[in-house]
């Protein structure tokens, strides 16, 4: 009985050698499957400055241990982004490559080619009480002021794009945190902004900066998705304000003409006095 519990105790033993040997050869030589990481890198050469779009961009997969820092793993994270330095075709992108959501160092970059960035003062009445966000459409509303024949309002520029309200960029949106929304919002009352960056053309640019000099600028807020010209054109004068106005805008036209008509008239000629000159044989006429 002895020698039978001793063979069974052998056997044992040497199946749990024989299985942990096998165990050591399997961690040592059989090959290890390591963990791979879906990252963002670049679909092409890009040169900085460049806005990430779609198909710029294209998911690889590399093994844990060679992710780089700061590696972007979702593209929708790196979306309208303008690099800030160049990439080469399957270079991973990171977020120190590309301009932050908040950051200003991209601004540039994201003025569309053949644009220009012009600021515009606002105040709380002109900027629609603070409703205007970054990437805004705006209509530009000029005001000259004077008399009630000189005022009128006119629409200069439409479906205009707003860069940025005062130093911010990114507008508010349905993912912003409670506490995130009332923080901007103390800082906003806190701060109010003085200015709006508007996207426009060049030619714009000089006629807004004009309008600036010439009068007063207000902003109308518009649907981003409303690309239609206003069918209204036309200036808006104190006579749809005043009833009556243009008679008497008439009338006050007609003044100055009849002041001058008065002017004009030319007085009677008066009468002169003549008295005859004798000097010798010589005879002259002199008028007073």
């Amino acid at each position: 009985m002895d020698r039978k519990r001793i063979l069974l105790i052998f056997i044992g033993a040497w199946v749990s050698a024989a299985l942990l040997t096998w165990l050591l050869y399997a961690s040592t030589k059989a090959p290890r499957v390591e963990k791979m990481v879906a990252i963002e890198a670049a679909a092409h050469d890009m040169a900085a400055g460049t806005r990430l779009r779609k198909g710029d961009l294209k998911t690889v997969r590399v093994p844990e241990k060679d992710v780089p820092k700061f590696a972007i793993l979702d593209e929708k994270f790196a979306l309208d982004r303008p690099l800030l330095f160049p990439v080469s075709a399957n270079e991973p992108i990171t977020s120190s490559k590309i301009a932050g959501t908040t950051g200003l160092e991209g601004v540039a970059a994201t003025i569309e080619v053949g644009k220009r960035a012009i600021a515009v003062p606002i105040t709380d009445t002109s900027g629609v009480a603070g409703l205007i966000q970054p990437r805004a459409h705006v209509d530009v509303l000029f005001t000259r002021t004077g008399t009630l024949a000189e005022a009128v309002t006119s629409t200069i520029l439409e479906d205009v794009v707003v860069l940025a309200i005062g130093r911010n960029t990114e507008g508010t949106n349905s993912s912003t945190t409670a506490a995130a929304a009332a923080t901007a919002a103390a800082q906003a009352a806190a701060r109010p902004a003085q200015s709006a960056t508007l996207l426009v053309t060049p030619a714009q640019a000089r006629k807004l900066e004009l309008a600036k000099n010439e009068g007063r600028i207000s902003l109308a807020l518009r649907n981003p998705l409303d690309h239609s010209p206003v069918s209204d054109s036309g200036a808006t004068t104190a006579q749809e304000l005043y009833p009556g106005f243009e008679t008497k805008a008439k009338d006050v036209r007609s003044q100055p003409r009849v002041a001058q008509h008065i002017a004009e008239k030319k007085e009677p000629p008066k009468p002169s006095k003549v008295v005859e000159v004798f000097r010798g044989d010589k005879h002259a006429q002199e008028s007073f």
